[in-house]
């Protein structure tokens, strides 16, 4: 999914009278290569930060992650000339990913939230490193970052490695061409050097929840697009299956004041205002009391949905505004161990999505199954063939919704609340929050599938309720999927169509042909 963003951005300093990064400046680094420039003032924290590791670094009392070892073997002190060789050994043995590759997006939203951290002032690296950094990313250099190794505690810890591996100049990227090729090469080409770690770096370089934070951000801003979709959808359905729009009144919705239903009832009306179709069974002579619940009740299920999105974004722009690392460089010189890298509050809100998802699908999937039988459709031919029994019509595009739907169920599963101890036994309770966040992607991609389906259903009924003429938003829905998709007649090869109406979807065009139609009204 795409979503428009900024330009550019600048990393700012995560302190007191700083504004934090925002969540559309997230997506215009991840989605449309935005640039970084760091300010002033986070060079400024981070040159104070570095002091004060230093001079931790030549004193005999032992601090962690300084000049100890990590996790369990915090025990053991490590003498000066050994401690650039802890902080290799600490990324390389960490870089210890498994699985398909993540996807660029997600890499480079993670990429942008570590900066992020590095540049607050409370991590204690050196200028140089978040330089480069801020380089790569500007560069278009993307480490390869496998799909498993983060638990979402003690920091998305594989995948932040795969990228620290990289800033060294080892392990593999891929550039801005989309080649991929060792690291070193990528970095030489940038005109970039590779990073010589000194005490601390390799800790905060993957000490952070930055990988399943930038998968929120980004599932929030599709989320939002796929509501709006949602409502459109389901209004064609109400549409094309002879049901009112008087329950979707304001006043009615103001009897349980969620603001998500009254943005999605509010939503679904003017969807559906100066619909020949609606006119043509609001008389006296209509015998329809109540619609399906499918029908009557989606502002409450998508509102529902909205005003978790936006519980999700409340939680993203907390974390948005932290400095997560451990230990952490505070503004009085002390260096303190913490728990602020456990990844509980993303992990929770991350399955919540998953679950909005599954049932936003779930009522989907319900309302195309009525256009398709005949019992239920109000007058519309089995399946919408075109010449039922020897024509099949979307029966099966409606098995494919099925199956995706029931997908989305599984997905929607919680991740958080399971937990495995690692580390002989330090690490006794962990999140499990990246393991969300890559299920919540998938059941995005399937919801997108499900109301593509949908859209091609209820589009379809409405052609068949000629002459009758739709409402001119649900009527610029279909013209927009008219330019790739046939209306009806006989059997063709449905796969593609359901293609081309997912990328109708997921590219934003169906939701601005809809847009321009309601705001000239």
């Amino acid at each position: 999914m795409q979503d428009a963003t900024h330009d550019a951005i600048t990393v700012r300093a995560i302190a007191v009278g700083l504004d934090p990064l925002r969540r559309d400046e997230v997506l215009a680094v991840a989605r449309h290569d935005a640039r970084i420039e760091l300010t002033a003032a986070s060079r400024a924290a981070v040159e104070t930060a570095r002091g004060h590791i230093e001079d931790l670094a030549g004193a005999e009392v032992p601090t962690y992650g300084i000049s100890t070892g990590f996790g369990a073997l915090a025990v053991r002190h490590i003498p000066p000339q050994r401690r650039a060789q802890l902080q290799r050994s600490l990324i390389r043995s960490h870089a210890a990913g498994a699985g398909p590759l993540v996807e660029r997006e997600v890499v480079r939203a993670l990429m942008l939230l570590r900066l992020r951290t590095l540049a607050s002032g409370h991590t204690g690296v050196r200028t140089s490193t978040v330089d480069t950094m801020a380089g790569m990313l500007n560069a278009g250099i993307v480490p390869v970052v496998h799909e498993f190794g983060s638990l979402g505690c003690s920091g998305d810890l594989a995948p932040l490695s795969s990228v620290a591996l990289a800033l060294i100049g080892e392990g593999e990227v891929v550039d801005a061409e989309g080649t991929r090729r060792p690291a070193a090469d990528a970095l030489a080409s940038a005109d970039l050097k590779p990073v010589e770690l000194a005490e601390k770096e390799g800790l905060a370089l993957i000490n952070g929840t930055d990988g399943m934070l930038g998968m929120l951000v980004l599932a929030c801003a599709d989320l939002n697009r796929l509501l709006d979709i949602a409502d459109l959808t389901a209004a064609m359905s109400v549409e094309a299956l002879l049901g009112t729009d008087r329950v979707f009144a304001a006043d009615l919705q103001a009897l349980r004041p969620h603001p998500g239903q009254a943005a999605s009832a509010a939503r679904i009306t003017r969807l559906l205002r100066d619909s020949e179709i609606m006119a043509s069974h609001r008389g006296p002579d209509c015998t329809r009391v109540q619609d399906a619940y499918s029908l009557r009740c989606a502002p409450q299920v998508h509102g529902a949905a909205r005003d978790t999105v936006a519980h999700a974004e409340t939680v993203a722009d907390r974390e948005l505004a932290s400095a997560v690392d451990n230990p952490v460089v505070l503004a009085d010189g002390r260096v303190e161990s913490n728990g602020n890298f456990h990844g509980a509050p993303v992990a929770y809100v991350l399955d919540f999505l998953a679950i909005c998802i599954a049932d936003v699908a779930s009522m989907a999937e319900r309302r195309t199954d009525r256009m398709l039988d005949v019992a239920r459709s109000h007058g519309l031919p089995p399946f919408l063939a075109d010449d039922p029994g020897v024509d099949s019509g979307h029966m099966i595009a409606h098995y494919t919704q099925a199956a995706v739907v029931s997908e989305c169920k599984r997905l929607a599963v919680p991740a958080s609340v399971d937990s495995i101890p690692t580390s002989a036994m330090q690490e006794d309770h962990v999140s499990m929050g990246w393991s969300a966040a890559r299920k919540l992607r998938k059941a995005v991609e399937g919801l997108t599938t499900v109301l593509a389906i949908e859209l091609l259903t209820s589009a379809r009924a409405l052609d068949l309720r000629a002459p009758l003429r739709p409402a001119p938003a649900t009527a610029a829905a279909v013209a927009a999927l008219r330019h790739t998709v046939a209306g009806p007649g006989p059997d063709r090869h449905l796969a593609p169509e359901i293609a081309a109406a997912e990328q109708l979807v997921r590219s934003g065009a169906l939701s601005a042909a809809v847009d321009a139609v309601l705001e000239d009204k």
